[in-house]
């Protein structure tokens, strides 16, 4: 092993400054940490031109395959090739072991949650949550009432975002358990990656993602309706206009199952079928990809063209699985998610493994009151978006803007709430011919079938603009690969 090059990493390092976040690859005291100082060498002994090819190399390849994303509400082409920064994000295996304990637990907890509430609702008779908090929400579907679903499994996948914090503790920021996206890019991500440092990987015994696709598709044939030995399965998109289009094809290819539209479905007697050029033939598994509003015209949305008439008849009579199942958006709701402690204490009598981030919820009128008067320091969010969208950033705000989401805030308190204005961890991203720390995040995924699996690694989000905090790939965030070490 060569010694690193104190000239080249310095070279490198020339814009790389350290403040009072947590940094990935630096100590306070401005050493690289134990498990990054591997890939400190390498850089430090790449000519820098040597590494302005691998990330034309790498950019290609991202254009190359087609790895767009969509951005809504803009004029300009809203296609886009997915931001890639160069360098990995490492995280090590004992920090790893306490994410998955974390996230296990979690998931566990949300999904007895949602059995609860759509069954005996004992959460709220015992007043732990507020009825009126579940019965406001948007995403509580009243048809789930009393429904039976495969194996008591509402949550099959979910992306739960993750965020670093200034003293190294990993918290949780949001659950995403309707339709979570994102994990084709951490799939190409990883493929890429391969091909730029392929010795990389050998020296530092990274751990494996790349069964992800055959991992979901054993869950969803765990999931399969009783009795049904050889399920036909299939991915529902609402077609190519949607922001994760590309996600859609890449995971059904990737399994080799049907990617269909609602148009290609029909149900008849409560039994799903699909068309085919040799007639109809059985669905037994949707794994959809369209929110419930626009699923079934009959009960949800009439005016939705995305999804099959009389979807719900079929899911009720035990003719279909449909996951997520209908409604698991409840325990996303940004409200109900200052309550996920008390719903981990509720069910399995243990503190989180994983804490959340300060919430406060704007039904509460002292801590409305605190938010309005400190609308400058703090992050306000509407509870049922995503992506970025609906989102005030206090300290970036201008005054209009505040004295908008106030108006909004006193309006409809329900629909936000607000968090402090975070200082997450950094990492070293390639900028130009320089490294320097980004902000990031972490979205790790979750399978829940015959047992609940979490891919080691996720899609961490780079904020690629310096000095900013949203890494939505909608608001110009990027993304790095994550490695998760023996």
């Amino acid at each position: 092993m060569c010694a690193t090059t104190p000239s080249g990493i310095d070279n490198l390092l020339g814009d790389y400054t350290l403040d009072h976040a947590f940094d990935e690859m630096r100590e306070p005291d401005g050493s690289v940490r134990s498990h990054y100082r591997a890939l400190a060498e390498v850089l430090a002994q790449l000519p820098i031109e040597e590494l302005r090819r691998r990330k034309q190399s790498a950019d290609l390849s991202f254009l190359t395959q087609g790895i767009t994303f969509t951005v809504y509400g803009r004029d300009e082409g809203t296609e886009r090739i997915f931001p890639y920064d160069l360098l990995p994000r490492l995280i090590t295996g004992q920090e790893w072991q306490h994410i998955e304990r974390g996230l296990i637990q979690r998931i566990t907890a949300l999904n007895e949650f949602l059995r609860d509430i759509y069954s005996d609702a004992k959460i709220l008779a015992d007043k732990t949550i507020p009825g009126e908090l579940v019965y406001s929400c948007r995403q509580y579907r009243r048809q789930m009432r009393g429904l039976q679903v495969p194996r008591n499994v509402y949550i099959a996948v979910v992306g739960s975002d993750l965020l670093r914090l200034s003293n190294g503790e990993f918290v949780v920021l949001e659950d995403n358990l309707r339709v979570p996206s994102g994990v084709s890019y951490m799939l190409t991500n990883r493929r890429v990656m391969k091909r730029t440092f392929p010795w990389l990987f050998h020296r530092y015994g990274v751990r494996p993602i790349e069964h992800y696709p055959q991992l979901l598709l054993a869950t969803l044939r765990s999931l399969a309706p009783e009795g049904c030995v050889d399920p036909n399965i299939v991915l529902l998109t609402p077609g190519v206009f949607n922001s994760a289009y590309f996600e859609h094809t890449f995971l059904a290819r990737q399994m080799g199952i049907e990617l269909v539209e609602g148009r290609d479905l029909v149900t008849h007697d409560n039994v799903v079928y699909m068309r085919t050029t040799d007639g109809l033939k059985r669905v037994d598994v949707i794994y959809r990809r369209v929110d419930d509003d626009f699923t079934d015209p009959l009960v949800f949305r009439s005016d939705s063209i995305l999804g099959c008439a009389g979807l719900l008849n079929a899911y009720r009579a035990g003719n279909v699985t449909i996951t997520n199942a209908f409604g698991t958006g409840l325990a996303d709701d940004k409200a109900l998610y200052a309550y996920v402690p008390k719903i981990i204490r509720y069910y399995l009598g243990e503190d989180p493994i994983l804490n959340n981030v300060e919430t406060f919820l704007m039904t509460d009128d002292t801590e409305r009151q605190h938010v309005l008067a400190n609308l400058d320091k703090l992050v306000v969010k509407a509870v049922g978006e995503s992506g970025g969208y609906g989102m005030l950033i206090g300290p970036h705000s201008t005054a209009e803007q505040r004295s908008e989401f106030a108006r909004r805030i006193e309006a409809n308190p329900r629909n936000y709430i607000a968090q402090p204005t975070l200082s997450f961890s950094r990492a070293p991203c390639m900028i130009g011919d320089r490294l320097e720390p980004r902000h990031v995040d972490l979205r790790p995924y979750i399978l829940f079938g015959e047992k609940i699996n979490v891919v080691p690694g996720g899609l961490t989000r780079v904020a690629l603009e310096k000095g900013s905090l949203v890494v939505n790939s909608s608001q110009g965030g990027g993304s790095k690969d994550t490695w998760v070490l023996q």
